[in-house]
């Protein structure tokens, strides 16, 4: 065993020693929802429409009737056989959540590219009851920066996580390996799945009118992927070397089920 130990009295100091400064992050993450709260708000002058379950609806339609709205930028591409593992990691964890954000003026919706038969059929296959929607041809997505097209990608114009060329060709044509192998796994090439990204954006409707509040990209989603949250206070914290985690039907039945 290389990791130190100690006695009970010895862990309780280190412990609050680490209280003090977990206590500081807290306020530091209330800091930074203020000014979340604080930014310019944009107003959506374009007319999104997408398809769903009860047919064509706008952007507007997917409030609910709530004043908010948050959306899941979830990376499922039009031709993709399956949605990102990554992705779907993470719907596992809001999956749930949108009875209680609806119960506070909040409106919860996911959002992809894929055609709505595919997105309801993996949705059935994950057992999952969020909302979710296709954009399928419309802007929302590329509007939002989370697709791109060949054109863009082939430049290296594109433009995510508020920095522009950092997903140009000439990096998917010799992808890392494990790009390579999550397009495979989504049946898709490296090229064609990096033109889609995951975010989140978050809206708000006042006055009849819809504006643009916020967005996140990339890394910037790690507070709402509830399963590192919880690998955070793991004794042997992340512990990860390249991708680990599989969609929840890909596990073993032996490990999926556990011992209850």
């Amino acid at each position: 065993m290389t990791h130190p130990v100690g006695n009970r009295e010895q862990w309780l100091k280190a412990r609050l020693e680490l209280l003090r400064a977990e206590k500081e992050l807290t306020r530091r993450s209330d800091e930074l929802a203020h000014r979340r709260r604080e930014l310019p708000w944009v107003r959506i002058d374009q007319d999104y429409h997408f398809d769903a379950n009860p047919g064509k609806v706008s952007l507007t339609d997917l409030f609910c009737g709530c004043s908010q709205l948050l959306v899941y930028h979830f990376m499922f591409g039009p031709t993709w056989t399956q949605g990102c593992p990554s992705c779907s990691a993470i719907a596992d964890g809001f999956d749930g959540i949108a009875v209680h954000l609806e119960n506070h003026d909040v409106a919860f919706a996911a959002v992809s590219r894929a055609p709505l038969s595919k997105l309801l059929a993996y949705r059935k296959r994950m057992g999952w009851r969020f909302p979710w929607v296709s954009s399928a041809d419309g802007r929302f997505n590329f509007d939002f920066n989370v697709s791109f097209t060949e054109e863009e990608q082939r430049d290296g114009t594109i433009e995510y996580n508020y920095a522009r060329g950092a997903h140009a060709m000439d990096q998917v044509q010799e992808p890392h390996p494990i790009v390579a192998a999550i397009a495979k796994g989504v049946g898709t090439d490296a090229a064609t799945y990096g033109r889609d990204r995951p975010g989140m954006s978050a809206f708000i409707q006042q006055d009849g009118a819809v504006f643009h509040t916020y967005s996140s990209y990339a890394r910037g989603l790690d507070p709402i992927w509830n399963m590192y949250q919880w690998l955070d206070r793991a004794p042997l914290g992340r512990n990860e070397q390249g991708i680990w985690w599989k969609r929840r039907d890909e596990y073993g039945a032996d490990r999926a089920e556990g011992v209850a």
